[in-house]
């Protein structure tokens, strides 16, 4: 039977209409740009940055190309398996990067949001490799020991404020630029949110640079970041989600944000009084407890391992050590 179907710009009005045809199911999304509504659901259509536009319950945004060459894109999906919206392939003057979309402005992000409710150009997941959804931010910030089971496992105080610093991360993607704000005004400032995978080289760390972490946090290919970057209106509760990381399948860190000492909003504020925090840029937020390098014996990677890091809510990313 055919699904009767209307598509709002506010959520208000789309919720009153399918409680209107007396079935209405929440559910969970990831985007904020349009709203439907059927006889059965509500579902807002959320913007990313490299999917697909059909009627699903969460989208994201990265960048793709496809797998047979040609330019990066930049897309939207709109379930975390589905189909892309070839969102800068349809209107040229979008750029092809999420860091150039977010500092062109408001303007464009709605030209976005037009171009992902038209859905005139889909391609099929199967036809184009994602790539990371950020790529050179004008700074990426670290705040080290910022769960209380890292630094419980370590045998340490808690910090008084944050320290600037195979881990599995929140991290936190600025949407317009931040400079001595409020916590209660952190959030404005926000785009939304990815997973980051914080690899360290403990020599260099710990040992081969006089102390200095810079090296053995900043070699190539260090700090994976993906699938997508989930928009801050659809993640729900940032403090209450579950984290966690595998090594080849074996759950090896598990925890959740809510023992993040430092919160969201007080990290924002505290670093936009240190630098000026520009659109695209990112913001790891501390890893829980279950690092290799505190276990006993310890563990640390080795070409061929798989790591897979998930946050609920933002979605999991894999990559193996070549």
């Amino acid at each position: 039977m055919e699904q009767k179907r209307w598509l709002f710009y506010d959520k208000v009005t789309a919720v009153t209409a399918a409680r209107t045809a007396e079935k209405y199911t929440t559910t969970s999304l990831h985007f904020e740009a349009y709203y439907y509504a059927t006889e059965q659901f509500v579902v807002r259509v959320n913007l990313i940055c490299a999917v697909q536009c059909t009627i699903v319950e969460k989208a994201e945004r990265t960048t793709f190309k496809a797998l047979n060459g040609g330019p990066q894109r930049l897309g939207v999906q709109l379930s975390q398996d589905g189909d892309i919206i070839d969102v800068s392939g349809v209107d040229s003057t979008i750029p092809n990067g999420l860091v150039q979309l977010l500092q062109a402005g408001p303007n464009l992000l709605d030209r976005t949001k037009r171009v992902v409710g038209e859905s005139k150009s889909v391609v099929p997941l199967s036809q184009i490799r994602l790539l990371p959804p950020i790529t050179s931010p004008s700074k990426v910030v670290c705040v080290g020991l910022n769960y209380s089971g890292h630094c419980d496992e370590q045998n340490v105080p808690y910090p008084k404020e944050p320290a600037l610093d195979w881990e599995v991360e929140l991290a936190i993607v600025i949407g317009k630029t931040a400079k001595d704000v409020k916590p209660s005004e952190a959030i404005d400032h926000i785009f939304g949110f990815t997973v980051a995978q914080d690899i360290t080289a403990r020599d260099w760390q710990k040992g081969r640079n006089g102390g200095q972490w810079l090296l053995g946090k900043s070699m190539d290919t260090f700090c994976p970041l993906g699938p997508a970057v989930v928009i801050k209106e659809a993640v729900g509760d940032i403090n209450n989600l579950g984290i966690r990381s595998k090594i080849n399948g074996v759950l090896k860190q598990e925890g959740s944000t809510s023992e993040l000492i430092h919160k969201i909003d007080f990290i924002v504020s505290f670093l936009s009084h240190c630098v000026s925090l520009l659109p695209g840029d990112v913001i790891l937020t501390g890893t829980p407890s279950g690092v290799g390098v505190f276990r006993k014996p310890q563990e640390f990677l080795k070409p061929g391992d798989v790591i897979e890091s998930e946050i609920d809510g933002i979605g999991k990313m894999k990559n193996q050590v070549v």
